[in-house]
């Protein structure tokens, strides 16, 4: 059989509908979320409805649900274009990201089938066509990895993010007894095996110790667009709208304040004057603000912690890639760097986290996508404190779906997540639920 042949059976309307509708299910808890909506039965229904439809799909189904699954999950990233004055290219990476993800699930799939085919054939299983339970083991094995998959260390797809604000819990043994329980309710022809799930609530979520919110913590969020932000023009109106943030919140009593990712859009370290404000009045109130930090020619995208007169930098760990980072050869990176950057270099990341305390409590520091990575979460630290600008990517659902997977995070590690935000509402998410 010919490539063209093998490659035209994969465009059958049928299954590219029943790939669509799966991949729409899957999101279903974010579109509801962005729209205002979290129903927790509802999101248990979907990311069940999900599961299920995957362990009974065919090959052609799978590859077309990864396909959209990319497209209905990220097409927000080609939104970005519009600030360099590209729209005509957003369509670019959100056919790139459908077609990444369409491989994912086709080789995967084509794993496991091997997988179960071997398993079959030593069971004497030869020919069946209802799927055996060594069919459907191997698909529960692929969509339990799934998550560790991560195309150039973008690791936002996670199949038990569906469950984040569900009856379900989002571990990952959690996860399997779900898969368990559909797999033996396909396998066995009884809908009985679903009580299974039971097993996957999450019991122990509601006795988890909880960190004290900190009510003298002020989250100062803006909304600034990403053109206003980088136009110097505006940049001694930005300070000042800074300093006078500070001042309030001095004359409110508050002991630190948090301001969002780069809202101070300079070398902050090479402003003597500004730095010395920072200073003074950090001896009133913990400033904690995002800003560019240049060091020996090295650009570098930081948090700057004003405390007691003197200051401490908290730099990026982990990077946007292509945004902050080109995760392609030097060859390609170069091309694409002068292609849509101007030339510009990338940023570099410090080699291991910040923690630092203000007023006898630990906060790890993160900044913006490097709070979505699991690396940010190591030795399970009890607070956080988030700086993040949604100017690039909004308006899109990119806002919604980083609140989820902070609050999947929350829910597994215990963390309280303090997250100031630009062009998008700041929260504080604890043991999983958001406070406005």
């Amino acid at each position: 059989m010919s490539l063209y042949i093998k490659i035209s059976e994969h465009f059958n309307i049928k299954k590219i509908t029943e790939g669509f509708l799966i991949a729409l299910l899957s999101s279903g808890a974010i579109y509801l979320d962005w729209f205002g909506l979290v129903n927790n039965l509802i999101n248990t229904i979907l990311g069940l409805s999900t599961l299920y439809l995957l362990l009974l799909s065919d090959k052609k189904t799978w590859t077309w649900t990864g396909f959209f699954i990319g497209v209905l999950w990220f097409w927000w990233i080609g939104i970005s274009f519009k600030n360099y004055d590209m729209a005509w290219a957003i369509p670019i990476p959100i056919f790139i990201l459908g077609l990444i993800y369409m491989a994912i699930f086709y080789f995967t799939f084509t794993i496991a089938k091997f997988i179960g085919r071997i398993l079959n054939m030593e069971q004497g299983q030869r020919h069946r066509s209802a799927p055996t339970g060594f069919d459907l083991g191997a698909k529960v094995l692929i969509l339990l990895i799934l998550s560790y998959i991560h195309p150039f260390g973008f690791d936002w797809f996670k199949p038990e993010l569906m469950f984040t604000n569900s009856y379900l819990g989002i571990e990952k043994w959690q996860f399997a007894l779900i898969l368990l329980a559909l797999a033996l309710t396909i396998y066995k022809k009884q809908f009985l095996f679903l009580f299974i799930t039971l097993l996957a609530y999450p019991y122990a979520h509601h006795f988890q110790d909880k960190a004290t919110i900190n009510p003298l913590l002020e989250l100062h969020g803006t909304h600034v667009n990403v053109k206003d932000k980088w136009n110097a023009k505006l940049r001694n109106s930005q300070i000042d709208n800074v300093l006078i943030a500070i001042n309030r919140a001095i004359e409110k009593k508050k002991q630190i304040i948090v301001f969002p990712e780069s809202v101070l859009p300079i070398f902050l370290n090479t402003q003597p004057k500004i730095m010395q404000r920072l200073q003074s009045d950090s001896t009133k109130i913990t400033i904690v603000i995002g800003a560019l930090y240049w060091e020996n020619e090295i650009p570098r995208n930081s948090t700057y912690i004003f405390q007691n007169a003197a200051y401490t930098i908290a730099n990026k760990v982990k990077l946007v890639p292509f945004g902050e980072e080109n995760p392609l050869p030097d060859f390609m990176g170069k091309w694409i760097n002068e292609l849509f950057f101007d030339g510009a270099p990338d940023y570099v990341a410090s080699a291991d986290f910040t923690d630092y305390t203000v007023d006898g409590i630990t906060y790890r520091n993160a900044i913006c996508f490097e709070a979505t990575s699991e690396k940010l979460y190591e030795g399970k630290p009890k607070n956080m404190i988030v700086l993040t600008n949604n100017g690039w990517l909004t308006p899109s659902i990119e806002p919604t779906q980083q609140k989820i997977l902070l609050q999947y995070y929350s829910k597994k590690y215990g963390t309280t997540i303090y997250h100031a935000v630009n062009m998008s509402d700041s929260y504080i998410v604890q043991n999983g639920k958001v406070i406005k």
